[in-house]
């Protein structure tokens, strides 16, 4: 198969326009329409990432963090990321990186790190803004279902646990069709009324083009009449961080000793221990602390997340107990993520998740 199909399934899990404004989310180096001979999955890409993508013979390389960040006026291999540039290019090998396209992702990171503690009844911590629309178009009745269906297929209609939702009102439509026009009902050069179905949906403003296209496909009208909204809604099936419940309640103490083994955290570091029982759980893969505003508005018991910065531990004793546990360390899942997006696809396909450990952080 070629490298571009499995960026395609990639991409439908995790699409490209849910990353948010600083990443560089997406194809990084090389050409997609090659054969891909396997995939080596990472959480950082590094020399030693590539040189085992080189011994595996394997040409596509996909990370969770991006390769490159910044632009480059020049390579010449003066730090790791040219050096890492330099390999690739020489051995023909295709990096791929899902980013927070996959962190902001239903199913993603934070969903990863949840179903990893346990939890239940999850939630999106802080959603999505400004990233829905609504649609608005007119039907003849008789071809409604088929325009709805076509609306659904392509992206539209989907609320929390509900998909298919759209709001239908019938009424009356005219038009008058002018010389050089061929109307799906009515007569060239006389006032024509028909019954419709005014069909309003809602849709991920990234999927506008598509959405249109599969209206245009299917609606009877030669100028079809349609109508896009934007939404103040925020889109709770995207966005930043997870909440949700334990099944039973732990104390605090056994709680941060469950986290530190499941993710063999070297060193946990965590605000003053108050006694509080632990159900309800706040988290965010990587340097999530900018939720932790969101995570007490929540009524959470605790919040955790990659990096804290020291100022910020500072007020919260008595609100959260605040849990810290390395960038690496919470993000290092997001490998099987990656593969079973592959493999349920691409059951034969070679897959290897890295052997590299490539956390620059040690802990004596």
């Amino acid at each position: 198969m070629k490298i571009k199909e499995i960026v395609s399934a990639l991409e439908r899990f995790a699409p490209l326009p849910l990353q948010d404004g600083f990443d560089n989310a997406g194809l990084q180096i090389g050409l997609t329409e090659a054969e891909a001979t396997g995939a080596l999955l990472c959480l950082d890409v590094t020399e030693a990432v590539l040189d085992e993508a080189i011994a595996l013979g394997y040409n596509l390389v996909i990370s969770h963090h991006p390769l490159i960040f910044k632009g480059y006026k020049s390579i010449t291999g003066k730090d790791y990321v040219e050096r890492c540039i330099l390999k690739a290019i020489k051995n023909d090998i295709v990096i791929y990186s899902a980013h927070t396209n996959l962190d902001n992702a239903q199913g993603g990171v934070n969903y990863k790190i949840a179903g990893k503690i346990g939890l239940k009844n999850l939630k999106v911590l802080e959603p999505k803004e400004n990233s829905l629309v609504k649609l608005v178009t007119f039907v003849p009745n008789a071809q409604a279902d088929v325009v709805r269906e076509a609306l659904f297929a392509a992206g539209c209609g989907s609320i929390g646990n509900y998909d298919s939702c759209s709001y239908n009102l019938k009424g009356e439509g005219t038009f008058r069709a002018n010389e050089g026009a061929h109307p799906f009902c009515g007569t060239v050069g006389e006032l024509h009324r028909e019954d419709e179905v005014r069909i309003e949906t809602i849709l991920p403003i990234y999927k506008k083009a598509e959405v249109i296209k599969a209206l245009l496909s299917v609606h009877p009208y030669e100028e079809p009449a349609f109508d896009l909204y934007p939404l103040q809604n925020d889109w709770p099936q995207a966005g930043s961080g997870i909440v949700g419940e334990l099944d039973e309640p732990e104390t605090e103490l056994e709680f941060l000793k469950r986290i530190k083994k499941i993710f063999e955290v070297g060193c946990v570091r965590h605000n003053k221990l108050t006694g509080r029982e632990i159900q309800k759980v706040a988290l965010c893969g990587g340097a999530g602390a900018f939720l932790l505003p969101q995570a007490i508005r929540t009524g959470a018991d605790v919040f955790i997340t990659g990096e804290i910065k020291y100022h910020d531990y500072f007020g919260h004793e008595g609100d959260i107990l605040m849990a810290e546990i390395g960038h690496y360390e919470s993000e290092q899942y997001t490998k099987e993520i990656f593969y079973s997006i592959i493999r349920d696809l691409f059951p034969n396909f070679a897959l290897q998740l890295s052997k590299i450990n490539t956390n620059p952080i040690k802990y004596l």
